[in-house]
């Protein structure tokens, strides 16, 4: 028996949610709403690939379509199409958008916590301890994840219903998610899968311990690996090696010092670990294509012309 194709979202559904969206974000701008973990924002601006930061979480946009590049896989993300990071990772993403038709977008902060709570209210989950899945991907949206989707955002929209109905709605995305035959990296996130749960724990010390001197060994050592399986791993979950994500997580949160809080270049590299400040220069030319100072700069320049992201752009959605 042939399996059925899923359905696309009818265009009623995705207008309509988009709508809600438009009323919640009527300008450009990455929103924290009331309900914890979730975010809305709206960009209106196509912006060529560059590095990102993502944090753990799932996307749903309404309108507009980013791309993220990782090593050789492409992800697509739009009105047909989700996105789900089960682990925070440093990428490349592509942005297409323009005023007349801007990306608006809800973002779901997800932790172990969460998922393991719902997973062990359902009973028929089937999991490959042994299979260890990527740290993110792609699904195709359904009716039901993008009812749920609509219906959070009209929740939003009232701050009663917002405390009473929102968790309930969140954990059903959640749950919607988890239910995919795709959903199974947020299912390793859980417990489920012993290496994923280690490297997810050792990507965690990371983003804790990103200043401090960390080499392969400790990170293997504490995650119970031999070097050679937590770095082919940790390979399989990030595609990156452990010395590049690193360096990648230390020029992120320099760029956040930068640009968030003002510091020059000398002072975010010796606050994120760099012991040579040229090397730091260099380094983070080389990732973001652009020397520190200058990058700043031209960053505080578009914030005179345009208030509406603010220092929030560094911010990945």
């Amino acid at each position: 028996m042939k399996k059925n194709k899923p359905t696309p979202v009818s265009a009623e559904k995705r207008k309509k949610l988009a709508d809600l969206l438009y009323n919640l974000v009527p300008e450009e701008q990455i929103l924290s709403s009331d309900l914890k973990g979730v975010r809305l924002f709206r960009i209106d601006e196509p912006a060529p690939k560059a590095q990102k930061a993502y944090e753990p979480g799932i996307i749903i946009l309404a309108q507009g379509q980013k791309k993220i590049f990782l090593g050789s896989d492409v992800y697509t993300y739009d009105s047909g199409n989700y996105l789900v990071l089960s682990v925070p990772l440093p990428l490349e993403c592509e942005t297409l958008a323009s005023p007349e038709e801007p990306i608006l977008g809800i973002y779901i902060t997800v932790d172990p916590t969460s998922v393991g709570e719902i997973m062990l209210e359902m009973d028929d989950v089937r999991l490959d301890e042994e299979e260890l899945p990527k740290g993110i991907y792609s699904a195709p949206l359904n009716d039901l994840l993008t009812d749920a989707a609509i219906r959070l955002t009209e929740a939003l929209h009232n701050p009663q219903e917002t405390k009473i109905l929102g968790p309930t709605i969140v954990k059903e995305i959640i749950y919607r998610v988890l239910c995919r035959k795709e959903g199974g990296a947020l299912q390793a996130l859980a417990y489920r899968n012993r290496k994923f749960f280690q490297i997810a724990r050792a990507l965690h010390r990371i983003h804790e311990s990103f200043d401090k001197d960390l080499d392969v060994r400790s990170l293997a050592f504490d995650a119970g690996m031999s070097i050679s399986t937590f770095h082919s791993s940790f390979k399989a979950v990030t595609n990156a090696s452990p010395i590049q994500y690193i360096k990648n997580v230390r020029l992120h949160k320099a760029r956040i010092l930068m640009l968030q809080e003002g510091l020059n270049a000398y002072n975010a590299a010796i606050q994120v670990g760099y012991e040579s400040p040229s090397q730091f220069s260099r380094e983070y030319k080389r990732f973001f294509g652009t020397p520190p100072g200058k990058d700043t700069a031209s960053f505080r320049t578009e914030q005179e012309e345009k208030s509406g992201m603010d220092a929030d752009k560094v911010i990945a959605i």
